[in-house]
């Protein structure tokens, strides 16, 4: 975690207000926290309860929320105190723990308006965090990155990253930019007291040595991205191949219509599942064929357009059936694609496997289930990219990608300089962007526009 706070910090201290917000979602339940912070939490807090014991930081009192018409008992609560700076936002905060009822809420939230506090904005809390130097940029996008979580490998990443994995690898890689930099400074200040001006073949030396790690952690993005956004694959083939029933086996459930009349899927049916930790949508598609009337030839257009879409493709295939001229044509113009070929129905045919050049292809069965694990594990294969790097620190977010790639940028900039010989003076310039470009990442620098752009995407309450 950091201590320093963020620049910015100013802008937050102008309007030091308490804010409150209800911090659970929407509708009924066992337990509704409403939650407050500022430098009147408590102030503001304790007219509306019944306390046994003062509160303490850290601690948890049981209270009674007081009905401010009759002044009787409404609900019981546990409410939490934390002080600043030692708190998730570095102020003081309260948290009420009520029962769910969002009448009792509603009616706690009003209470606290009235007594001085005002509705925070979505993502304030995490971006007082922020701004107070809790956490940094990072860390504050896996807090969001955290909550929006699929599956649980998704959850694991955006944990590793709010602990700082992506901080703590871009700390050397700045460090020691910065004292590339310092070095040709001081050999520009000094340079009338015979302080050593840095020969060429060392700074470029040790430009390399700043991109090599960079441009490893921009190599982590295309495993990051699919990691937090997912994939779509399609589910391709002519019709009564066994596509639907697949679909439903890889769903786990009966998702898709199955019946043995061939062109029963008309339209696209999708779900998403996860495999592997990663979330993948799968489309179920209308059978590829001349279409008998206009709702298949439709379903059989969108088809298409879900074959050019997607990011993975399924090519299934009757392993009991010989293939097609037109099922060939899929094949040859799937090549160079992610793609798989599934030979369905491996309870009807014999025991052989056919060859597809490039195109691995299992033996399944939607029936008896055979194969259905190896595909799973082959789509896996599919989504891996190779070289990836940790995942507790690869790069999952379009923003992070953006400023590791104008970092290199600028180095390769730099790089060009010296081998021109360009005076450092010119050189300093863009390594001093490439810095700014690492201090965006983790937030040092970055504008109150980027700042209202990416906590507004954050709930109300976080």
């Amino acid at each position: 975690m950091q201590s320093d706070s963020h620049p910015a910090i100013e802008r937050a201290v102008s309007e030091n207000d308490t804010i409150v917000a209800i911090s659970t979602p929407p509708g009924r339940g066992g337990i509704g926290i409403v939650r407050l912070s500022g430098a009147d939490a408590l102030a503001i807090t304790q007219p509306l309860l019944k306390l046994r014991g003062d509160l303490e930081h850290a601690r948890a009192r049981f209270a009674e929320i007081i009905d401010p018409e009759t002044q009787s008992k409404l609900d019981e609560a546990i409410v939490t105190y934390f002080a600043g700076p030692h708190s998730y936002t570095g102020e003081d905060i309260v948290e009420i723990a009520a029962h769910g009822s969002p009448v009792i809420l509603d009616l706690l939230v009003r209470q606290l308006l009235a007594g001085g506090a005002r509705l925070a904005e979505p993502g304030e809390f995490t971006e007082r965090a922020f701004l107070s130097g809790r956490i940094d940029l990072t860390q504050a996008e896996a807090v969001r990155d955290l909550i929006e979580s699929q599956t649980l490998y998704q959850a694991r990443v955006a944990a590793q990253q709010l602990g700082g994995s992506l901080s703590r690898r871009i700390k050397p890689i700045k460090q020691g930019l910065v004292e590339l930099i310092a070095l040709l400074e001081a050999g520009i200040d000094f340079a009338e007291d015979d302080v050593d001006i840095t020969p060429d073949a060392q700074v470029i030396v040790r430009i390399g040595a700043i991109a090599a790690p960079l441009t490893e952690l921009a190599r982590t993005f295309e495993q990051g991205r699919i990691v937090h956004s997912g994939l779509a694959l399609a589910i391709i083939g002519s019709p009564n191949v066994g596509k639907s029933s697949l679909f439903n086996r890889l769903v786990e459930r009966e998702r898709a219509i199955v019946t043995a009349m061939p062109g029963t899927t008309r339209d696209l049916v999708t779900e998403k599942v996860a495999i592997g930790g990663i979330p993948i949508e799968l489309v179920d598609t209308a059978g590829l064929r001349e279409a008998a009337d206009e709702a298949e030839s439709i379903g059989i257009q969108k088809s298409r357009e879900a074959l050019a879409d997607a990011d993975l493709v399924l090519i299934v295939l009757d392993a009991s059936a010989p293939v097609h001229p037109e099922e060939e044509d899929l094949i040859k113009a799937a090549i160079g694609r992610r793609v798989l070929i599934a030979d369905n129905k491996a309870d009807l045919a014999d025991s052989r496997s056919r060859d597809y050049d490039s195109i691995r292809a299992i033996r399944t069965s939607a029936l008896t289930g055979e194969g259905i694990s190896e595909l799973r594990s082959a789509i896996l294969d599919l989504v891996r990219v190779s070289g990836s790097g940790s995942e507790d620190s690869m790069l999952t977010n379009v923003r992070h990608h953006q400023a590791v790639e104008s970092a290199l940028e600028s180095l390769g900039k730099a790089r060009n300089a010296v081998s021109g010989n360009i005076p450092h003076e010119m050189l300093l310039l863009d390594l001093y962007t490439a810095l700014r470009q690492l201090d965006a990442l983790t937030g040092e620098t970055t504008s109150d526009d980027v700042l209202n752009l990416i906590f507004s995407t954050f709930c109300i309450g976080k």
